[in-house]
């Protein structure tokens, strides 16, 4: 059973306020983890655990406490230990939080150190309206620190479970793109909507659907699920965030539809107005990075699918590297090589 001891903060005080709790009693916490926020006459310093495992209280947030003294246990399902009472505020012959004597909040010691270094004023520290100020809350003042947009979150909790999950592989073939898009322009004529190389991969992915089943299955521990049809998911980030919306039974529709739908998604990945249909249910992905001098591109695998192929864009001479990045558990290097060279066999046949 480990010990949380208050460290010998500076050489003026003898003892200093334990300001609040940052963990509560009974929750388990990482060595290094800020624990608790105790106040001396300079600052306010937050203490870390020294070992990991469930933290017990002590000392009750409000009360004084010595250096050296214990003010919490770290180990494992340890009896709750009955925190020592915290005495009333300002008791005899003990000076008051600062914040009480000067109004403004308690500021942590890094977070002085950055208020000093940028100028920030007391007026500003009060119109933060905090209780305690770090110093993340005064980069976010100064816009040094900007939060994720909703959007960015949930593509960050993508890509770190991907990568916590998944042991992916990656696979690029270089394939000739200047007949498909020729075929693109053909289209675009005819079915009088826009179609270019996403609506090209997309109709060639799905029409490989049958021959590579894998590729569009589902891995449920040792357990293979099939898919029926092949559902695409296609990446769009039109500035506004990273949107996936998903073409169902992508290789039962005419190039029309296909093309009528992807328009509709791109338009709704202006606003991010999806209904949550949209965005479900994909078992393989396309990911675009056709911005011009893109020359290879390695997507995380979506948790829930095997795959993801990027798309860049055509050089000069039409060439391009398509690349596969594949779940390694379920599809192995040969059956990759083998589906890019039979998606390179699709689109390089169009005309």
């Amino acid at each position: 059973m480990a010990e949380l001891r208050v460290p010998k903060l500076n050489t003026n005080d003898s003892e200093y306020l334990l300001v609040e709790w940052l963990v509560q009693d009974g929750d388990s916490v990482h060595e290094d983890d800020l624990v608790a926020l105790v106040e001396t006459s300079k600052a306010a310093e937050e203490l870390p655990a020294d070992a990991t495992g469930v933290l017990r209280h002590r000392v009750a947030a409000g009360a004084w406490c010595r250096p050296d003294q214990v003010i919490a246990t770290i180990g494992g399902d340890a009896a709750v230990a009955r925190p020592e009472p915290a005495p009333p505020p300002a008791a005899a012959g003990q000076p008051e939080p600062s914040a009480a004597r000067d109004g403004l909040p308690l500021v942590t010691a890094p977070a002085q150190a950055f208020a000093d270094e940028h100028g920030v004023t007391g007026e500003q520290l009060r119109e933060l309206g905090l209780k305690v100020v770090r110093k993340a809350d005064l980069e976010r003042l100064l816009g040094h620190v900007r939060d994720l947009p909703k959007v960015q979150r949930a593509v960050a909790r993508a890509v770190e479970l991907s990568h916590s999950t998944i042991p992916a592989a990656y696979l690029a073939v270089r394939m000739n793109l200047a007949g498909a898009i020729e075929h693109a322009k053909a289209e675009t004529r005819a079915v009088r909507r826009p179609v270019g190389l996403a609506e090209v991969f997309v109709q060639a992915v799905a029409g490989l659907h049958e021959r590579f089943p894998l590729f569009f299955a589902t891995l449920e521990g040792d357990r293979i699920r099939l898919s029926r049809t092949a559902d695409i998911g296609v990446t769009l980030d039109l500035g506004e965030g990273l949107y996936v919306p998903v073409l169902h039974d992508a290789g039962g529709l005419t190039t029309k539809e296909l093309a009528s739908a992807l328009m509709r998604h791109r338009l709704a990945a202006t606003t991010g107005d999806f209904r949550p249909s949209d965005l479900s249910g994909a078992n393989f992905v396309v990911t675009l990075h056709t911005e011009g001098g893109v020359v290879m591109a390695i997507p995380f695998v979506f948790p829930g699918t095997a795959c993801a192929l990027a798309v860049t864009s055509p050089g000069e001479d039409g060439g391009a590297d398509i690349g596969l990045a594949y779940d390694h558990r379920l599809i192995n290097g040969r059956e990759a090589a083998l589906f890019l060279h039979a998606l390179k066999a699709a689109v390089e046949g169009l005309s």
